[in-house]
């Protein structure tokens, strides 16, 4: 993409909003979408999370700062508004969100949009399982391929304890895929 500073210009200016703002949906749709969706599950859900996150991002435009990357900023909210999403999702269920992304877990095999095989179902099975963090973090690092300094940005959390949690959660992830 162009320079940064240039293209947020041109998000704020109303001359150059418009065309901006498709450009920008057209770069950060699909991996947004992918980000959500790997914490949401759901694809209807991940569709209205993708687009309270654009909302968002349209909204709080003029208070970026720049001090990240437009990517991971984008991402911090979607990351954020996904996990709002499934908390507020459990509240209405009267549940935990751990128990919401079991029961969801569970009705992957009815959801359309998944392809997965008896294994991935597993997987999604066993990451479940995982604290909050180590979830985000693997699916980020497994699933998405991020680079730790891009997840470092986008958590707020170090490096180093990324790497930790993501050692931590795959140690778990396969005592339960050869255990069970």
């Amino acid at each position: 993409m162009q320079d940064e500073k240039v293209f947020i210009a041109e998000l704020l200016n109303p001359k150059t909003q418009n065309e901006a703002f498709q450009k920008l949906l057209r770069e950060y749709q699909k991996p947004l979408y992918n980000h959500i969706r790997n914490i949401v599950l759901n694809h209807d859900d991940a569709d209205d999370v993708l687009q309270n996150t654009f909302i968002k991002v349209f909204q709080n435009l003029k208070n970026f700062k720049g001090e990240s990357k437009l990517f991971s900023w984008m991402y911090r909210i979607a990351t954020n508004e996904a996990i709002t999403f499934l908390n507020q999702k459990a509240k209405k269920n009267n549940t935990t969100s751990e128990e919401l992304q079991s029961k969801i877990v569970d009705n992957l095999k009815a959801d359309s949009y998944f392809d997965g095989d008896e294994i991935q179902f597993k997987l999604q099975k066993a990451i479940t399982l995982l604290p909050e963090k180590q979830q985000l973090v693997f699916k980020m690092k497994y699933f998405e391929e991020l680079k730790y300094e891009d997840m470092s940005e986008i958590l707020g959390t170090s490096v180093g304890a990324l790497k930790a949690s993501y050692h931590h959660a795959v140690k778990k992830i396969e005592e339960f895929m050869n255990g069970n």
